[in-house]
């Protein structure tokens, strides 16, 4: 273990704690609280925005990387400005909805922050346009599958700490210690019954700091292809959901329930059991990137592909299950 990560990851928990109570108790004061209803896997009202604390957190760790390893100032300083537009769109729609062209116009911008980032770290063309697209990407895919008490939160940890643990920039290693440590200052708060949820500020920052976390410590080359295992829970989810909305002609772009993990929580009639599935199913995903990392480009490129596949494949019978099981409800209650 480096020197003082334990007072690190420390610091970071507790500031996304604190911060999450904060946000929590300005959520209840301005009233801003998620209702129940036909498009929400949650049946309780419940304040948002506490996310806010996890990006509060990790800016703190952003500002001591800059102090404590100048050379890394400016890329830490761009990418500090992608995540301010993301959050705070995502916060400014907490308190009142903006258009989505809007939101992905910011999107569209941090990702350009994060390119420059990427550039002024001597990264180069393949690496920025990856940049561009992880950004706009991560970002609405956290946001789409941040639906039930956890799986958002979990899932960003287990990634952060992936990162962490097999990153070779040490910025990114400690970044990835902070992501990680603020996601579990706030998981209290939001698993197993959440009191808070992260809202757009926290869903959309978690979305970028993974992005951030995944250019900024790996680059282009097929040989970095497992980077992307740990982020196939998320990925397979959302893409097969909103693959199968615009071919059936559907307003992907509205909310809905959709996904598998929401229908999962609605058949289980649990949450906590969904959240707990995927991260095992990340927990493989990442004793599989271990494996991979000593393997050669092309044998890493195929198993990759073939887990990613095995993955859809998964999904696919299980979107089948849940289909014929609520036939059948049908069938008994008729």
């Amino acid at each position: 273990m480096p020197e003082g990560l334990g007072a690190w990851v420390l610091l970071h928990a507790v500031v996304a704690a604190a911060g999450t109570w904060l946000a929590r108790h300005y959520a209840l004061a301005r009233r801003l609280v998620d209702q129940p209803g036909e498009r929400r896997s949650h049946g309780t009202a419940t304040p948002r925005g506490g996310g806010a604390g996890i990006v509060l957190a990790t800016l703190v760790a952003v500002i001591a990387l800059i102090a404590r390893v100048p050379s890394h100032a400016p890329a830490l300083a761009l990418a500090m400005a992608g995540l301010l537009a993301v959050a705070g769109a995502g916060w400014i729609d907490d308190h009142r909805p903006l258009s989505p062209w809007l939101r992905l116009g910011v999107h569209a911008l941090a990702g350009v922050l994060l390119a420059l980032a990427v550039v002024v770290s001597g990264g180069g063309l393949a690496q920025a346009l990856m940049a561009i697209a992880a950004a706009m990407v991560l970002v609405n895919v956290w946001n789409f599958m941040d639906g039930i008490d956890g799986i958002a939160c979990t899932q960003a940890a287990l990634v952060a700490i992936a990162y962490a643990a097999t990153a070779s920039d040490v910025v990114v290693q400690w970044l990835g210690w902070a992501l990680a440590a603020a996601c579990l200052g706030f998981l209290p708060f939001n698993f197993p019954k959440a009191t808070v949820f992260l809202g757009d500020v926290g869903s959309g920052g978690l979305g970028y700091l993974v992005a951030a976390l995944l250019v900024m410590g790996f680059d282009a080359a097929p040989a970095s292809a497992w980077a992307l295992l740990p982020l196939s829970a998320f990925l397979l989810d959302a893409a097969l959901t909103l693959g199968t909305r615009m071919v059936r002609g559907e307003q992907w772009w509205t909310p809905h329930v959709g996904h598998l993990y929401q229908r999962l929580a609605r058949s289980w009639n649990r949450h906590t059991w969904v959240t707990v599935c995927y991260a095992a199913w990340t927990v493989c995903a990442i004793c599989l990137l271990w494996l991979l990392r000593a393997w050669e480009p092309a044998a890493i490129m195929y198993a990759v592909l073939a887990w990613y596949l095995a993955g859809a494949v998964i999904w696919k019978l299980a979107k089948g299950l849940l289909e014929r099981g609520r036939h059948v409800d049908k069938d008994i209650v008729r």
